[in-house]
């Protein structure tokens, strides 16, 4: 993955800042597992589980933290 796609973790709003974190948790694992059609085989396995669903919502706030804390929380 050469490609810089992270340009910097200040966002506008609160909104932008989830979204962020969400493709930050995206990318994650897209850096782990690089293959498109092992993540896709994998999916069916984690999509309908709970644990894994929530384990990936926990993924998504941590990261959300971190822009948060890096927008200030946003009290411009």
């Amino acid at each position: 993955m050469a490609d810089a796609w992270l340009q910097s973790l200040q966002t506008n709003t609160a909104q932008e800042g989830f979204e962020l974190a969400i493709k930050l948790s995206r990318m994650g694992v897209k850096y782990t597992q690089p293959s498109d059609e092992v993540r896709a085989r994998l999916r069916p396995e984690y999509e309908q589980n709970a644990d894994s669903l929530i384990a990936s919502s926990q993924v998504i706030a941590i990261h959300f933290q971190t822009i948060a804390a890096a927008n200030g929380y946003w009290k411009r």
